[in-house]
């Protein structure tokens, strides 16, 4: 069986491919997850063969990674690939290509759909070419604290998600406004937008 760790912070996304995945009868969901940092509490617990995560959640080292997302935007499909991410698919794609990406990635072959082919294709092609990260600057943990923002998280709620103290959760928060020249949450959730990166 393989055995694998679905992360999604929308319930009824995650339920829909937990029944997909397990119609195919070699996979088993092993944990589910609906943020960054219980993602990857969950991948330590349960030790899955792959994870299958949206592109909000942050990269996890030393295991297979495939990221299943609404954006297919070149700078996406780059950031999760150099963030490790061993597969990239949206999420229009067709039951049959999640499971085939999964058993690939099992295999240890990465599954790239169209549209993800094409940008790396075209960065090899044109290696000059600088496609920009819509994070900019962030650390992966300023990424998290980044999206609590946006989510309306106070700094206390943001330190008890994260198990932090308050005070390093405000200098997390002032670090993100000030990498992305933003003054508050209003303009750090305007970004947010513009850039596709809420859903």
């Amino acid at each position: 069986m393989i055995r694998i760790l679905l992360a999604d912070d929308h319930t009824l996304v995650r339920e829909s491919l937990v029944s997909l995945l397990q119609a195919g009868g070699d996979v088993q969901v092993v944990a589910q997850a609906a943020d960054g940092p219980d993602t990857i509490a969950k991948a330590i617990a349960a030790h899955p063969d792959i994870v299958v995560t949206d592109i909000a959640m942050p990269g996890l080292t030393g295991i297979a990674m495939s990221v299943l997302t609404m954006h297919e935007e070149d700078e996406y499909v780059l950031q999760a690939v150099r963030a490790g991410a061993a597969g990239y698919l949206v999420k229009d794609s067709a039951p049959e290509e999640l499971l085939a990406a999964v058993r690939s990635l099992h295999a240890g072959r990465g599954h790239f759909g169209p549209q993800a082919s094409r940008a790396l294709a075209e960065q090899l092609q044109h290696p000059e070419r600088q496609v920009e990260d819509p994070y900019g600057r962030l650390t992966p943990r300023e990424r998290e604290v980044f999206h609590l923002i946006a989510e309306g998280m106070t700094t206390k709620e943001i330190a008890r998600r994260l198990g932090i103290s308050a005070k390093t959760a405000e200098n997390h928060r002032a670090r993100v406004l000030d990498k992305l020249g933003v003054r508050n949450t209003a303009e750090l959730v305007r970004y947010a937008l513009r850039r596709g990166l809420l859903d």
